[in-house]
């Protein structure tokens, strides 16, 4: 028979030992069990991963950043940024040549996989060869090692004058410009183009890729040695119009004109995939300008635009589609093939692995990605992919 046993004024039931381990251990099993279900798009689903590296790129210490505008990575996995040195404040470089910091770093740096200095260049040269950007914008290298810049989207853009593209050495020698400043006639114009925001080469056929872009209203496609036009489209592959009205359209059909073409890379099976900014959506085309489909990004946003930038992962396949967001200051993941989107990574922020007008996107061949952020962010920032 149970009688109780006290201790102190209160009975102790034998059996609750017992029965409080076999509590403890069902909340455990049920806790791994959440923890597995919360980890299920992650390491056994292949959705990539993502950890900030804080101390990369490695700065000479006499430099300092301005707004990043560009960031692309070679063959070699070395990492090029444009930056905008017109943008450092006054209260940041020195007033005399005896302080150690700082003065701005070139528009065009280089650096490898562990953040290392390379070299930088660039400028408006002295002997009025070519034309600088006013407003440094996208940079790309091609299959070649030839180095594509692009003058777009800062405080000159209302001047709507910015109308070339250059092309480079890897030690800054010109090969081409494309356009000359203050000639655009607008989306029509196969000579020159108008705040155009990035470039792609695609090495199969040897054309450059336009995203152009803040003025004009169209993709427009260039041989990659001699500038000669090949082709051009707008949304949905329409004839680009500059007189359809840019208007706000978060939901119901998609505007059948672009409203700021800002980011474009072509994939290995040969589609064209195109940052319709102030839209909201990525669209995808063929090479020759089909349209295929589309995909929004957080449509409701009106901040900034959310579909600044697109990248691939490395594999053969190009399994994810990165795409930047800066109006909600993330990264969305997206499975390339059904366009779904499977993670996210970033907030607005200033700290490490956080985002303040996060502008381009980068993947190398290891599946790290590198975000470059304008306005006040004014960085770069590496993101390891966690195997």
């Amino acid at each position: 028979m149970w009688m109780p046993r006290h201790t102190g004024d209160r009975p102790v039931n034998p059996r609750r030992p017992r029965v409080l381990l076999v509590v403890v251990c069902a909340l455990s099993v049920l806790a791994t069990a959440v923890t597995a279900l919360d980890r299920g798009s992650q390491p056994d689903s292949g959705v990539p991963r993502f950890e900030v590296d804080p101390r990369w790129p490695t700065l000479p210490t006499q430099w300092i950043l301005g707004q990043v505008s560009g960031v692309a990575v070679d063959a070699r996995d070395h990492v090029w940024i444009l930056q905008r040195p017109w943008s450092i404040n006054s209260d940041e470089k020195r007033q005399n040549p005896e302080a150690a910091c700082c003065e701005a770093a070139p528009p065009v740096m280089e650096f490898d996989s562990s953040g290392n200095f390379i070299r930088g260049w660039g400028g408006e040269p002295a002997d009025k060869r070519y034309e600088w950007p006013a407003d440094e914008h996208g940079i790309h290298v091609d299959f070649k090692g030839h180095v594509w810049i692009s003058s777009a989207g800062g405080p000159r853009m209302r001047d709507r004058k910015e109308n070339f593209l250059l092309k480079f050495t890897p030690d800054g020698r010109l090969l081409l410009q494309i356009g000359r400043r203050g000639m655009s006639q607008g989306s029509l114009d196969t000579r020159n183009v108008n705040n155009a925001a990035d470039i792609w080469v695609h090495a199969p056929t040897n054309e450059v890729f336009i995203a152009d872009g803040y003025i004009n209203r169209r993709v427009l496609v260039l041989d990659a040695d001699t500038g000669a036009f090949k082709r051009m489209w707008g949304a949905y592959g329409n004839t680009p119009d500059d007189g359809t009205p840019q208007v706000f359209a978060g939901e119901g059909p998609g505007p059948q004109q672009f409203n700021t073409v800002h980011g474009i890379k072509v994939s290995n099976d040969g589609l064209v995939y195109v940052n319709d900014r102030l839209n909201n959506r990525v669209q995808i085309f063929t090479i020759d300008g089909r349209f295929q489909r589309e995909v929004f990004i957080e449509r409701q946003t009106r901040l900034l635009g959310t579909s600044f930038s697109t990248a691939f992962s490395p594999d053969p396949d190009q399994r994810w589609l990165y795409v930047a967001d800066a109006g909600n200051g993330r990264i969305h993941i997206l499975d390339r093939r059904t366009l779904t989107e499977v993670g996210t990574y970033g907030r607005i922020g200033r700290y490490a692995g956080q985002f303040v007008f996060m502008h381009n996107l980068a993947t190398d061949s290891r599946g790290n990605l590198y975000v470059s952020e304008v306005g006040n962010g004014r960085r770069v920032q590496k993101l390891m992919l966690r195997r």
